[in-house]
């Protein structure tokens, strides 16, 4: 993307447009990590929606909207911001400052990308201390939630000791924001593991949709399941021990490059990697390519994003699971230790959750046939469950089971009310 220089009295005038005052005093952000591996924001449990990269600052959707405030409206949590092919310096900083400002005015947050001084060798004096001036800028801003560290490093063999420097001085000047580290959908758990100690966040990117199909991967599985695959590849990974966040398509560099054939996920493709991702243990998602302008039509590139994918796929799936819908709640509860199991079901995979009363299952079919399923093992003896997203269908509980059909590449969220 470009990144715009701005001097003192052009960035005063943008603020004034969207009516806030900059000044120094700024409250920050205090972000942790619970046991259940959730983000937690100023006490608040979050499950973290982000795009990299969000629109730019002052770029309007076709009806005339901010764009950030769009995505922060629909349920999304975050931007990433920082460096952007190309490294830190002092028209880095100045960017930077516009996007939190414009961030924290939408409800957004930022995600700033380190670059490259996410790793900070023994005599790397000049980035140290650029970096030290990067964090002590930023790290009071309203809009700040986690920083980015190095971009899959182990696929670009860098060395850990450097990372772990910059991982000591981040820590240093900042308690209050998480590291995440996010991994390319290269290497093995054995040689990924070694990189969890540079950071508080793992995960992976991982890009199915292309012509040939899943050409991202390495691994056998070409189909759009292979998100399930790498999910719980980073699940163990993390051991359990620190977040995984995935890394979705929205476009990638294998439908866009010279020589490649555009394609992009259909709404059932998306919404289905989505839940997947969701279902084999991801605490937070980030879609991957609105900003693409080879993948844009001639009015979306006008307006700086891909509005028509955001229309047409995004944000129907984040109504299903961004910020404010209604499965927030059960995105940030823990796993759930009820015994629900499933009969004659190859292929299926589904998760537990309780929120006080209420008890949620989400569930999808990988490739293959299309199978009748038994749940079994309910918490109640009967009773009908609300089928989310397919009003009015519900199932219905006979002797703690209910059946269901799942075809290739389907999602079904159950919700039972009042169990106990």
């Amino acid at each position: 993307m470009r990144i715009v220089i701005i001097d003192r009295s052009k960035l005063l005038a943008f603020f004034l447009i969207l009516g806030v005052t900059p000044g120094p005093a700024q409250t920050g952000n205090h972000v942790t990590i619970n046991s259940d591996n959730v983000l937690v924001i100023n006490g608040r449990k979050v499950f973290p929606i982000g795009f990299t990269l969000g629109p730019p600052p002052d770029a309007k959707t076709p009806t005339g909207k901010n764009g950030l405030q769009e995505l922060a409206d629909a349920g999304g949590t975050f931007i990433r911001t920082g460096a952007i092919r190309r490294d830190w310096e002092e028209s880095t900083l100045v960017a930077e400052q516009t996007w939190q400002d414009a961030a924290a005015h939408c409800g957004l947050y930022c995600w700033p990308n380190l670059r490259d001084l996410a790793s900070i060798g023994p005599h790397d004096a000049k980035k140290e201390a650029l970096l030290r001036r990067v964090v002590s800028q930023f790290k009071d801003h309203s809009a700040l939630a986690v920083w980015k560290g190095a971009d899959e490093p182990e696929w670009g063999k860098l060395e850990i000791p450097p990372m772990l420097r910059a991982r000591d001085i981040i820590r240093e000047l900042d308690t209050n924001h998480p590291i995440a580290i996010l991994q390319a959908p290269r290497g093995t758990v054995e040689t990924l593991r070694p990189y969890a100690v540079t950071g508080d966040i793992t995960g992976a990117d991982i890009y199915p949709i292309s012509y040939p199909p899943g050409k991202d991967s390495l691994l056998a599985n070409k189909e759009i399941s292979m998100v399930g695959d790498y999910t719980r590849s980073m699940m163990e990974v993390s051991q359990g021990r620190m977040p995984v966040w995935m890394v979705l398509q929205i476009v990638w560099s294998g439908v866009v490059n010279p020589g490649t054939t555009l394609r992009f996920p259909t709404f059932p493709e998306e919404r289905f990697m989505t839940y997947q991702a969701i279902i084999n243990g991801a605490r937070g998602l980030v879609y991957f390519g609105g900003n693409v302008k080879q993948a844009m039509s001639p009015e979306d590139a006008a307006l700086g994003w891909n509005w028509t994918f955001w229309n047409r796929v995004l944000r129907p799936v984040m109504e299903e699971v961004g910020n404010h819908s209604p499965l927030e709640a059960a995105l940030v509860a823990p796993e759930s230790p009820l015994p629900i199991k499933v009969h004659n079901a190859p292929g299926l995979e589904f998760c537990v959750r309780e929120v006080g009363p209420d008890l949620y299952i989400l569930a999808c079919k990988r490739e293959g046939a299309t199978i009748q399923v038994q749940f079994e093992n309910l918490p109640i003896s009967r009773g009908q469950g609300e089928v989310m997203y397919e009003s009015p269908r519900k199932v219905t509980v006979k002797h703690s089971k209910f059946t269901d059909w799942f075809g290739p590449f389907e999602v079904h969220v159950y919700h039972f009310v009042d169990l106990h």
